[in-house]
């Protein structure tokens, strides 16, 4: 399960990656994710939105970043958008395949196959249905990212702890 974060982050990227109208309705939004054959219970976390937050929550890649992804084919399937990543990972070649259905005005299914040497048996098929609730609560802002146990994080506030924690070097003297 340690390479779940880098597959829904490659999720995560796939529609930005496509068009920019293929932005997610901003307000409050459902994920549930499967992983492998379903015998794992689904995670469930929920998503206040706005258009920024979720370009932003769409570019975070991690390892599937554009600058270790150089090859992406986006092409429209059956009822949907299927993209195609070529990847190095820590120096190994990987590839993910993820195919969207349905509309990111309302629910969608994202379903990415992703192959490495990093998974156990070399693959992980992982599905993702997300539904529009509707806005966000008055308690939420956007960003915010409610775990399945009810742990209410905001991710550009993380970020921005993340990259204050980065020592910076002393200033030379000239």
């Amino acid at each position: 399960m340690r390479f779940f974060p880098v597959v829904l982050l490659v999720v995560c990227a796939t529609p930005a990656l496509a068009a920019d109208d293929l932005r997610r309705k901003p307000g409050l939004w459902e994920v549930k994710t499967v992983i492998g054959d379903g015998k794992t219970p689904a995670r469930v976390v929920r998503q206040c939105i706005d258009a920024t937050t979720d370009q932003m929550l769409q570019s975070i890649a991690g390892p599937f970043n554009p600058a270790t992804c150089p090859e992406r084919n986006v092409s429209h399937a059956a009822g949907g958008l299927a993209v195609d990543f070529k990847c190095a990972v820590a120096g190994k070649p990987a590839t993910a395949h993820s195919v969207m259905t349905g509309s990111f005005d309302d629910a969608y299914t994202l379903t990415v196959t992703a192959e490495s040497d990093e998974f156990a048996g070399g693959k992980m098929i992982m599905t993702m249905d997300g539904k529009w609730l509707g806005a966000c609560s008055a308690d939420q802002k956007p960003g915010d990212v409610v775990l399945g146990n009810g742990m209410k994080i905001n991710v550009p506030e993380l970020q921005k702890k993340s990259l204050s924690t980065i020592p910076m070097p002393p200033p030379q003297d000239k």
